[in-house]
């Protein structure tokens, strides 16, 4: 399948065409700005498959940074988690990889940590290094043929990819078949896709976030609550508002609920220990909450990492803020995805809409 010949078919469709032209979507409040990658120390890469819509992201950490994780979905799909416990012996990790391709997109790990071995980089053992390279996936399966998929030759792709410029946002990586707002079926959902913010505090705190937004909810703008992109009226030309939908007695009507997923990255350079990388990543998590809506359902596999780079010291009352930042960039992070994200056979884009 030639993706661009895809989405000319789509917006061809007179459907398409009359539910792009009747909607008017308003602007977010704030339009999002910044990047992972202005955190010190982090290097982001894609690999994006030609045949269809899938791929992942690697976020390299190659001198090591100290991690936490919070899974807030019902349906998760992760790799190394327990190891990012407090209590845990390990303390840094090396690389982070987001994935499509649902849990066989967590064999782009092995791709990532062949690429470290290669470098030398990674917990040194007896015998060398050992990378250690958290995972997470979401479910893009139903997007051309399933037998194509991320695997280790991905991961180390997106890692040969990754550098510290502007993180490439919407229809890449893991974002590449993200789709929103599929509480009514996949025929009245949206595009997602990946995308990323930050913020720069006059005293030199960096926070940052990246998101791969595959949400069954619809994604809104966390500062109005008006919605961005989700489900949509039978006719197209409209959204039909999830949550209402819900009030009023709707349930997830996909054949197979367990398809959902927004996996992301937050960072800071700060120095803290796991307690406090894990409590950041809980906060993170509020953004989710803020930006997609609903969010965190027991068909959703949402999983949040937090990752300090070093340099600024960490003590209680900074972390609280260091959260609230993380927080507030995540969902900014979630409406970027939205913002860059292209249409494609099937899913119309908000961009498309305005």
């Amino acid at each position: 399948m030639r993706r661009s010949a895809s989405r000319r078919s789509f917006l061809a469709s007179p459907l398409a065409l009359y539910a792009l032209g009747a909607t008017s979507a308003s602007q977010p409040a704030r339009r999002p700005t910044g990047s992972l990658t202005d955190v010190p120390g982090l290097k982001v890469g894609h690999f994006t498959f030609k045949e269809r819509w899938t791929g992942c992201t690697v976020v390299l950490t190659e001198k090591g940074a100290v991690a936490g994780v919070d899974v807030r979905g019902g349906a998760p799909g992760t790799r190394e988690t327990d190891l990012l416990r407090s209590e845990m012996s390990v303390q840094r990790v090396h690389a982070i990889s987001l994935s499509g391709g649902s849990a066989y997109g967590l064999a782009t790990a092995d791709g990532v940590m062949r690429y470290l071995e290669e470098r030398e980089i990674g917990l040194p053992v007896g015998a060398g290094v050992v990378p250690i390279v958290p995972a997470a996936i979401l479910y893009d399966l139903g997007l051309g043929d399933s037998k194509i998929r991320p695997g280790a030759d991905a991961g180390y792709g997106a890692a040969m990819a990754a550098s510290s410029k502007p993180v490439a946002q919407g229809n890449v990586g893991a974002g590449a078949g993200a789709t929103v707002g599929k509480l009514l079926g996949g025929g009245r959902a949206m595009k997602g896709g990946l995308g990323s913010a930050s913020i720069r505090l006059p005293n030199g705190l960096v926070v940052a976030a990246l998101a791969a937004v595959n949400a069954i909810g619809d994604v809104v703008d966390p500062d109005t609550g008006k919605i961005l992109a989700g489900a949509r009226t039978e006719d197209g030309a409209s959204f039909a508002d999830a949550m209402q939908q819900i009030r009023q007695g709707a349930v997830m009507r996909a054949a197979s609920p367990a398809e959902n997923t927004t996996i992301g990255v937050v960072a800071a350079n700060v120095d803290w220990n796991q307690s406090q990388a894990t409590k950041v990543a809980q906060m993170a998590h509020d953004g989710v909450a803020m930006a997609i809506r609903p969010a965190h359902m027991p068909f959703d596999g949402d999983t949040v990492f937090a990752l300090g780079t070093g340099g600024v010291s960490a003590d209680s009352k900074l972390l609280g803020s260091i959260g609230a930042l993380a927080a507030d960039v995540m969902a900014q992070a979630i409406v970027s995805a939205i913002l860059h994200a292209e249409s494609i056979e099937g899913y119309p884009a908000r961009r498309d809409m305005s």
